[in-house]
C-alpha cells in the first residue's frame, strides 16, 4: 500500500522517537507501506528541518537532518505528479500533497494538517491523521496469532 506522509508527521519523526508520527515511520521502515514523496516535499522538509525556530528549540543535529532526507531520497518512491491541482486555497502548499498522492497512486495521505484532514477524501484518497492510519493499518493485518 502506498501513503504519503506530510512534513509535519516526517519532521514529528525525528524530534521525537516517541508518538505516532514516530510509529508511522517505524512502520515504513518495517515495510508495512511504501512511502511516496515529490521533489516539492523534499524541499519542504530540507527546508523545516533546517528552519532556525527549529533549530533553536529541538537543537536537531545536521548530520542526523542529512542522514534522514537521504533515508527519504533513497527508500521512499519519488514521482513527479504531472498535474497541478488547486484544491485549497487557504494554504496552497497542501495541494503539493494531493499532487504526490495522485501522481504515485498512494491510497492515503497522513497528516496533522487542518486543511488537508478537513477535505477528509480527494478522488479516491483519503486523508487521515497518524492515529487513525495507525489503527486502521492494525484492522488490516488483523488480530495476532
Amino acid at each position: 500500500m502506498r501513503i504519503v506522509l506530510d512534513a509535519n508527521v516526517l519532521v514529528s519523526a525525528l524530534i521525537s522517537a516517541k508518538g505516532m508520527p514516530a510509529r508511522m515511520l517505524a512502520y515504513w521502515q518495517e515495510e508495512k507501506f511504501d512511502l511516496v514523496v515529490s521533489p516539492a516535499m523534499l524541499q519542504e522538509i530540507e527546508r523545516v528541518l533546517h528552519d532556525p525556530r527549529l533549530q533553536q528549540q529541538y537543537h536537531l543535529p545536521e548530520k542526523e537532518s542529512q542522514q534522514f532526507l537521504q533515508l527519504l531520497r533513497t527508500r521512499a518512491i519519488e514521482v513527479v505528479p504531472s498535474e497541478e491541482i488547486a484544491a485549497i486555497e487557504r494554504d496552497p502548499a497542501d495541494n503539493r500533497y494531493l499532487e504526490c498522492a495522485l501522481g504515485g497512486e498512494a491510497r492515503y495521505i497522513v497528516s496533522g494538517d487542518g486543511c488537508l484532514l478537513g477535505l477528509k477524501a480527494y478522488r479516491g484518497v483519503r486523508i487521515l491523521t497518524p492515529l487513525e492510519f495507525v489503527t486502521l493499518l492494525k484492522l488490516e493485518a488483523g488480530p495476532k496469532s
